[in-house]
């Protein structure tokens, strides 16, 4: 039934969208800011962009590197559509007033957590006392890991924060700079993997449900999108769903598509972290972009609690018009 009604609202937004024109003129166009170099979080967006998803529904989209200081600014602003961002990168954005919002999300949990080298026996919350930790200098971040070690039975005053951004987390392990840092799991566990890495790895959502806050995003601008621009951004998750639903039932083909699109990547790790994805995108019923209500006031009630942000966001941040489509 969901796939009957997404196919029908997608001839409908064609008409909506596009009208009777044909060609570049009649298409709308619109940015995407990712929140990092292309990966596969970004998949469905690169099929939905190859494959004539956002055509079909006169848009043209145009997919951009952010800026060093993320998405959120540049969409916040006007100077584009939509982005990637995370429901934790978010609140302080929020706080300060940006006019953002969160109209999907890309996969249904986080996807985030710790690595370290194997010999280290960084294999609980814990055993990260008396470590060092590649830290970006997040409030939230540390917070996080704090609370992991807490609920573990550690302690965060023992764990050696060291101001890094890694950029190569392997190379980092190996040669001892840090002993463990924040990545996600369809990248840099895949990596290890390929390459034959002993490795342990902390998943944030298995502590609790609290830390199982969504990550990543599509934000866009607020006033944009429940005003002007809704039936723009209507047209955009529904071609992107699209785009994610065939990255799910063709993890192969959605890797193809990623890698002509940045032939910097690596081909083994595309692959191996699209087919990881495959189901990590849509919800057990096969449904993708759901925000839950719960969940994400979980996650801000907590950092409210935690005086972590001065406002609290219950309610704030995001919408689930998407639900709609």
């Amino acid at each position: 039934m969901k796939r009957i009604l997404c196919i029908i609202l997608a001839f409908s937004m064609v008409f909506a969208l596009a009208g009777c024109k044909s060609g570049d003129d009649a298409l709308e166009e619109v940015t995407v800011v990712l929140d990092w170099t292309p990966n596969t979080n970004h998949a469905g967006l690169y099929v939905a962009q190859k494959m004539g998803y956002y055509e079909d529904l006169g848009l043209k989209v145009n997919i951009i590197q952010p800026p060093e200081g993320g998405a959120e600014a540049l969409v916040a602003a006007g100077r584009a559509e939509f982005g990637i961002s995370f429901q934790d990168s978010m609140a302080p954005a929020l706080c300060e007033g940006l006019d953002i919002i969160a109209i999907a999300a890309i996969c249904q949990h986080n996807l985030s957590g710790i690595i370290s080298k194997k010999d280290k026996g960084i294999d609980s919350f814990s055993k990260l006392e008396g470590r060092s930790y590649a830290t970006w200098g997040s409030p939230i971040e540390q917070s996080i890991i704090g609370y992991c070690m807490e609920k573990d039975g550690g302690n965060i005053e023992d764990l050696n924060m060291i101001d890094s951004t890694v950029t190569d987390v392997l190379t980092a392990l190996e040669t001892d700079m840090i002993d463990s840092v924040w990545v996600y799991e369809y990248w840099d566990v895949m990596k290890a993997q390929i390459e034959g890495y002993d490795y342990n790895y902390l998943d944030f959502k298995s502590v609790d449900e609290t830390m199982d806050y969504y990550t990543p995003v599509i934000i866009s601008n607020g006033t944009y999108a429940d005003g002007e621009g809704y039936e723009i951004a209507e047209g955009f998750i529904m071609a992107t769903k699209m785009g994610y639903k065939f990255a799910s039932e063709n993890p192969r083909e959605a890797a193809e598509i990623l890698l002509e699109a940045d032939k910097t990547l690596d081909r083994e790790l595309v692959i191996k972290s699209q087919e990881f994805m495959a189901d990590k995108y849509t919800d057990e019923d096969g449904y993708w972009g759901y925000i839950d209500r719960e969940r994400w006031n979980r996650f801000y009630n907590w950092l409210y609690e935690k005086g972590l942000i001065e406002k609290d966001l219950t309610d704030k941040g995001f919408t689930m018009w998407v639900l709609d489509n």
